[in-house]
Formats: C-alpha cells, sequence, structure tokens
C-alpha cells in the first residue's frame, strides 16, 4: 500500500517488477536497465523522504505494512512466553506481555499489538487498550520487579480504548496507578515508540529510564484528527493540527520528551521491516548494558526526574 506521497516511487517500482519477471522468462538480459532504475528509485526516495511533513509521517507511523508487536518478538526473542489476566477482570489483546529472552538479554516484554488480519484487529481493538491491558501490564512489571528483570516496553497505539465499558471498568485510574507505579519500579525500564503514542494510552505503559523512537513514529497528547475536531471543529484541519502538536521523532527529542531516535531503514520501517527491527534491537540492547550498571535507588530517581521535567515551562 502506497502513500500519496510516495507515488512518484511506485511508477519506478512497478518498472523494475515488470524488467525482472521478464529477466526470468525471456533470453534477453535487463541487469544493466534494473540497476540503472534501482539506482533512480533510491535517488527519489531520499528526496521523498528528506522533506516530510509531520501529516505524512503521521501516514507512515500508521502504515499497514509496518512492523507491529509481535513481528518484533519474533525478530529479537529466542525466546518468549506470553503471560495472561490481570486477574481482576479479563486478559486483553490491546496489551500483551511475557518473559522473553531479547538477544541474550533476559526481560519482561511488554506492548500494545494491533493485529494485522481483521480477526487479529477486533480482538485486539486495534491496539486501543481497556484498564485490564493495562492491570494486566502493571502485573507482568511487578513480576519483573520481584524476579530483577528489565522491562522492555513497546508503545503503538492510537489511545487507550474510550468506551463506556473501559470507563465503567476505571481507565483513567488504571492508567494513572500504571503511571504512579511505573516511576518506583527497582529496575531499568527501557521504552521504545514503534509507530503511533497516543495520548494517555501510551504513557500508560511509558514511563521508563529511556524512551527511544523509530525516526517515522509520532508521539502525541491527541491524535491531529482529534485536535483539529476540538479547536477548529474540522477534522479537515489534521495537517495543520500535526504540525501545531509537535508530535515527531526530532521535535520531541528537542523538548526533553524522548531521549534517543532509532533511524529508520531508507523508505521507512513499512519498506524494510527486517531492518528497522534488527537496529530496534540493537538499541535497546546498548541501552540494557548501560542500564544495568545503575543502581534501583538511581534508577527510581532518574525516572522521576527524567518525567519531572516534561512540559517545565522556563522564562
Amino acid at each position: 500500500m502506497d502513500l500519496d506521497f510516495e507515488k512518484p516511487l511506485e511508477a519506478i517500482e512497478q518498472r523494475i517488477a515488470e524488467l525482472k519477471a521478464l529477466n526470468n522468462r525471456a533470453d534477453v538480459n535487463f541487469d544493466t536497465e534494473i540497476a540503472a532504475l534501482e539506482r533512480k528509485l533510491q535517488t527519489a526516495s531520499k528526496r521523498v523522504y528528506a522533506k516530510l511533513t509531520p501529516w505524512e509521517t503521521v501516514q507512515i507511523a500508521r502504515h499497514a505494512e509496518r512492523p507491529l508487536l509481535r513481528d518484533y518478538i519474533q525478530g529479537l526473542c529466542s525466546e518468549f512466553i506470553e503471560l495472561h489476566g490481570d486477574r481482576c477482570f479479563g486478559d486483553d489483546q490491546g496489551i500483551i506481555g511475557g518473559f522473553a529472552t531479547l538477544r541474550d538479554q533476559r526481560v519482561m516484554l511488554i506492548g500494545h499489538q494491533k493485529g494485522k488480519t481483521i480477526e487479529e484487529k477486533i480482538k485486539a481493538n486495534f491496539g486501543m487498550a481497556s484498564p485490564d491491558g493495562y492491570r494486566k501490564a502493571m502485573r507482568l512489571m511487578h513480576l519483573a520487579a520481584k524476579y530483577k528483570l528489565p522491562i522492555v516496553s513497546f508503545i503503538d497505539t492510537p489511545g487507550a480504548y474510550p468506551g463506556f465499558e473501559a470507563e465503567a471498568r476505571g481507565q483513567a485510574e488504571a492508567i494513572a496507578r500504571n503511571l504512579t507505579e511505573m516511576s518506583l519500579l527497582p529496575v531499568p525500564v527501557v521504552v521504545i515508540v514503534t509507530g503511533e503514542g497516543g495520548s494517555g494510552g501510551a504513557i500508560g505503559i511509558g514511563v521508563g529510564n529511556v524512551v527511544l523512537m523509530l525516526s517515522n513514529a509520532v508521539y502525541s497528547v491527541i491524535s491531529p484528527e482529534g485536535c483539529a475536531s476540538i479547536l477548529w471543529r474540522d477534522g479537515s484541519k489534521a495537517p495543520l493540527a500535526a504540525s501545531a502538536l509537535k508530535i515527531t521523532a526530532a521535535a520531541l527529542q528537542e523538548q526533553g520528551v524522548i531521549d534517543e531516535i532509532i533511524l529508520e531503514p531508507e523508505g521507512g520501517a513499512h519498506r524494510n521491516p527486517a531492518a528497522a527491527i534488527n537496529a530496534t534491537g540493537d538499541a535497546i540492547v546498548e541501552q540494557l548494558r548501560r542500564l544495568k550498571k545503575i543502581s534501583s535507588k538511581r534508577l527510581i530517581e532518574q525516572r522521576y526526574e527524567k518525567f519531572s521535567k516534561i512540559g517545565r515551562f522556563k522564562k
């Protein structure tokens, strides 16, 4: 699925595919032409992705072919034992987690899961977690603290589920409690924003010692569409809202909201998921090795200091 601003690349990609198909069937050889087109595609791709607007970045962050949590688990973990249920109400599939071996690191891995097929999306509620999901996540984090395991948290959600059932079961309380209790965890917490970081739904599992963010991900207090509908009562102004919200990785790093940008492969993670997953794994392992050297007391202090600075006004 190509995005509107990727249309200049689509024609070149189609021609490359046609020539490769002919190469397999005909006596003629198109290797020279294919190589020239691939160079042209690389140049065009760099030009397109060098000047993305915030709204175009939002579109990339939501791309259907972008790697999801289970892709990261499959690509990075030699072992994953999923744990289920919040021990209060149910087992929300909008957030999943469990014991994992990430590269050579034993961790508690938690994250939003959007789903790929229609059935998976419905089961996971499109990554919009309920209170049960946030309580399950917190249960697993306490388990990680008990066994002195680092926590790795993947964020990719349009936001927490805003339905009546979620509110009736204490959505706001569940997220608020997670913020409080995550700030006091005595183990390293690494957070990665891989796609959408939507408001309280994101930060409900996002209080970490370090927050990483893929270069074409977004992280904001509200979606651009939601902001546009509130401020201007006009959803068509979402691109304007995206610019005003400062939701891109570069803007958020400048403001101190995130700590490190993980560069995606050329053309975005949806064009080369394996490379994006590998780069994410490298960044996580590097941070885990650094954080493991810090005392529990200092980890808690550092986490508190980090989040206390966000939004602080300076004259």
